[in-house]
């Protein structure tokens, strides 16, 4: 029987990372020829991915954030990959991972290999991909705007400081959505369109998205009198205390239009665009994950 075989390609922050290190020398002890890429600069997770391919790999594993696991899942997109992948979750805040319950323990993570790969969605927004999660609105500043230092010590509690200290600046943004069977229009604090369930270091907007229904979950929070605290409420927790007034729709595809620019991160990357598309391409990668995973829909 041939040696089992996969490439970690490895965020840079994470190279002196002692777990990592560990677990990449237990997988090897299993029987695994495992090696290990590490990135640089921009532009590396996608070369790497070529170059894995290109040798043959049919196995790969992103070791970071949601970052990094949309970087290496687009590049696996672009190529057309047969490959699967695999999630070492070494973000802050690790929100794919967490609402997928992928463990977070490195070793852990590296045993999902032995799990057979399963067929996941991926949403599109103008022709750029993400795995997780769309998000719009003061949210979005606030990921965006939340330093790595600030992250480094407080992991994902640093968004909730983040947003604590730029309250002033909180203002909603104006929309049309249209989708299937869904309209809206309106001012609104914050958007989230969601194959998987959570962003910004836990703020749970789409708490019965999943990765394999051929749809995307949509969650706006329209913009109250009191914007204060119910952006406090979102910060704090996700949508409690303000799941009455959230608008919520399942939805193959969604169009929205604005007069201004609208902030959205997907999965960590920072766009502001006045004209969105949202699509979602069905079961478009094979993915390693928990066999009772709360993001897979049971048969």
């Amino acid at each position: 029987m041939s040696q089992p075989r996969a490439v970690l390609i490895l965020h840079g922050k994470q190279s002196l990372n002692d777990e990592v290190r560990s677990a990449v020398e237990q997988q090897r002890e299993l029987g695994w020829d495992l090696s290990v890429r590490v990135t640089w600069e921009p532009g590396d997770a996608e070369r790497l991915v070529h170059e894995a391919l290109a040798a043959g790999h049919t196995r790969l594993i992103a070791g970071g954030g949601d970052g990094t696991l949309r970087e290496v899942a687009e590049a696996m997109l672009q190529q057309r990959a047969e490959a699967s992948l695999t999630l070492m979750p070494l973000g802050t805040a690790n929100d794919f991972a967490r609402a997928a319950g992928i463990p977070l323990q490195p070793f852990e993570a590296l045993a999902l290999l032995d799990e057979p790969a399963v067929a996941i969605d991926v949403g599109e927004m103008n022709g750029r991909v993400f795995i997780n999660m769309a998000t719009g609105g003061f949210g979005s500043k606030v990921t965006a705007n939340t330093s790595e230092d600030l992250k480094r010590v407080l992991g994902g509690g640093a968004y909730l400081l983040t947003g604590l200290t730029r309250f002033a600046e909180i203002h909603s943004a104006y929309g049309r959505f249209s989708g299937p069977d869904f309209e809206w229009e309106g001012d609104f604090l914050a958007l989230g369109i969601g194959n998987g369930r959570q962003a910004g270091g836990g703020q749970l907007l789409c708490p019965q998205a999943q990765v394999d229904d051929g749809l995307l979950d949509v969650c706006i929070v329209p913009a109250p009198e009191d914007a204060v605290g119910t952006l406090g409420t979102l910060l704090s927790g996700g949508l409690l205390g303000v799941e009455a007034v959230a608008v919520n729709a399942r939805v193959a595809w969604l169009e929205v239009e604005a007069p201004e620019p609208i902030d959205i991160n997907l999965d960590g990357e920072p766009v502001a665009q006045a004209h969105l598309h949202f699509s979602v391409r069905p079961r478009a990668l094979r993915m390693h994950l928990p066999p009772e995973s709360p993001l897979l829909q049971r048969n």
